[in-house]
């Protein structure tokens, strides 16, 4: 198995940009300055910082990693920014200073306290807010505007309260300034600090994309407190896509304008993570083959950089990334596992690389190998005639098609004399793209481009028995259909659902009236078994929204949609809002 973490060791030539990074960075005259590292979800920006990190070890550079979406749920998350700089500042600073870095941290805490009198109303000054009473600030809103109830008194009283816990004892009456002097001496601490350290601050800001707009929006507005001071670089790492969204939703559309201008006065410099093409698909797949058999470190090492050094001549005529290669690197027979790996992962390396649902992503990639390791291990314990090459050909089939094309591939199995199917004889013959439009099942005719490389893939399906490939895959190629109990109207139902285009959609309002809800657990079921058929969580799904009204209706839907998302190996992030508006329905 691969583990789906980020890497300081460099298998995709992404050196070459953290590289360039640690140049910025190391360069006086780009301080300060704020760089962006943008690429979608599991493209490698985490695995980029850990490698721009690894270049900046010496005494001249100070460190500090922060992960916005460790503090998600917490009401100090807004705050959690400038307590993390402060700390990793004063850990660092030696001892005949103390006492100066003992005086920044007032200096936060200060900034913090006053936060907390912003947020309850007390002041508005147009400044970053850091405290959590939102509900009695709400409250206080409401009654300002005549619209105030019993409850909303009592919110306003409470979070007055909550304020004065907080806000006691940080700030005497002599030290409390105006906000925006607050925010000047803040600065001028923080500078002369580390005017003092004589060092630079690099402070890295990951997963700020899987946060909600809210506490996106909070972070970036506590970077601004930061930045653009003396011997700074803050590198953001995230979905510049998800940063958009986040801006514009917490300021109420603003406009496509507004909020490209939001991100670029932020950003200095956007850096993009290279997209992989087929020589990269290719050497990253030869190296996770190789590091899961423990190859000798001095092998293995040897070669990592001889695939790097031939990918940093792709653009060259040079020869490409080839199993031979890596075999003579290792002192490989041909009869060796290692090298039957090999030969598997050369075969679908350009599906990986171009495929509509994979295009080179490493985490996808990693993801893939795993559920083809896991169908592996399975077939050999119970004696199946089957090797690597034909789980992967299968588990590529179910990543790159649909719920519908899936669920075709099992019922022709299952209806097929010994799971045979016929129709691969003729599939597997035709050479032309074309062609294949008038062969292929109509759940399949979408995939067309996809399944014309596929169907050349080896090895072949002609005349193979494909139950035990079924079986292997009954996570997501059911054997019998889950559904053959529930009634008419509620299969019907669950097929509308699926296809929900909006949470007010009148269909599947109409849709959930027709549900048997004796039968809203088991449709609930079904609904999550066909969600687990597609690892694509990257965009908000139809088939999700068509979930999340199913469970407003049924406490037993909702629990199950809850074990679902659970044991879901990674969430997006928006899927939490979804979650969170369940919750309080």
């Amino acid at each position: 198995m691969w583990s789906d973490t980020e890497s300081n060791t460099d298998y995709l030539n992404y050196s070459e940009v953290s590289e360039m990074l640690v140049d910025i960075i190391s360069d006086d005259d780009m301080l300060p300055t704020s760089i962006g590292v943008y690429g979608t979800w599991g493209v490698g920006k985490s695995s980029l910082l850990k490698l721009t990190g690894a270049g900046l070890q010496d005494n001249r550079y100070l460190v500090v990693e922060f992960d916005a979406w460790l503090y998600q749920d917490f009401d100090e998350a807004k705050s959690a920014l400038m307590t993390v700089i402060a700390k990793h500042l004063y850990d660092a600073t030696p001892d005949d200073m103390k006492e100066q870095a003992a005086s920044f941290v007032r200096r936060v805490n200060k900034v913090k306290a006053l936060g907390v009198a912003l947020d309850l109303g007390a002041l508005a000054m147009g400044i970053p807010t850091f405290g959590a009473l939102a509900k009695g600030a709400g409250a206080l809103k409401d009654l300002l505007q005549g619209e105030g109830d019993a409850e909303d008194f009592a919110d306003v009283r409470e979070g007055a309260e909550e304020g004065q816990k907080r806000f006691g004892g940080l700030l005497s009456e002599k030290e409390k300034r105006s906000p925006p002097a607050e925010i000047a001496a803040f600065r001028h601490e923080f500078a002369e600090l580390l005017k003092a350290l004589d060092r630079r601050l690099i402070v890295f800001v990951d997963n700020l994309d899987r946060c909600l707009p809210a506490n996106t929006i909070a972070t970036m507005e506590a970077m601004r407190l930061f930045l653009f001071l003396p011997k700074t670089a803050f590198v953001v790492a995230a979905d510049e896509d998800m940063i958009r969204h986040a801006v514009s939703k917490h300021f109420d559309e603003p406009g496509s304008r507004h909020v490209t201008d939001y991100l670029d006065k932020l950003i200095n410099i956007p850096v993009r993570v290279p997209k992989l093409g087929l020589q990269e698909v290719r050497a990253y797949l030869f190296m996770l083959a190789t590091v899961r058999e423990k190859v000798d470190g001095a092998k293995l090492e040897a070669l990592r950089l001889h695939l790097i050094e031939k990918l940093r001549r792709s653009w060259s005529d040079e020869p490409a990334v080839k199993v031979e290669d890596v075999s003579r690197i290792l002192g490989l027979d041909a009869a060796h596992p290692l090298r039957t790996t090999l030969d598997a992962m050369d075969t679908i390396a350009r599906q990986l690389a171009y495929a509509e649902r994979v295009q080179g992503n490493p985490r996808i990639i990693k993801r893939l190998l795993n559920v083809i390791r896991m169908r592996s291990a399975v077939a050999k314990r119970r004696g199946m005639p089957f090797d690597d090459s034909l789980i992967a050909k299968l588990a590529l089939f179910e990543r790159c098609t649909d719920g519908e094309a899936i669920k075709a591939f099992g019922q022709l199995v299952n209806s097929s004399p010994d799971g045979a199917v016929a129709k691969f004889t003729e599939l597997e013959a035709v050479a032309d793209e074309d062609a294949l439009e008038t062969l292929l099942p109509k759940e399949w005719a979408k995939h067309r481009t996809f399944l014309a490389d596929w169907l050349k893939l080896e090895p072949a399906l002609a005349g193979v028995d494909l139950r035990a490939a079924v079986y292997l895959s009954r996570e997501t190629l059911p054997v019998k259909t889950t559904m053959r109990g529930l009634s008419a109207d509620t299969l019907e139902a669950i097929d509308i659902l699926r296809k929900t285009a909006s949470m007010r959609s009148r269909a599947s309002q109409e849709a959930l009236e027709k549900i048997d809800f004796r039968e809203a657990d088991e449709a609930m079921e079904e609904m999550c078994a066909s969600m687990s058929r597609n690892a694509d969580w990257v965009t908000i799904r139809p088939d999700f929204r068509g979930a999340i009204l199913l469970a407003k209706v049924s406490a037993d839907a909702h629990l199950r949609l809850v074990r679902f998302v659970e044991n879901l190996p990674e969430r997006p992030p928006w899927m939490a809002g979804l979650m969170k508006g369940l919750e309080e329905n």
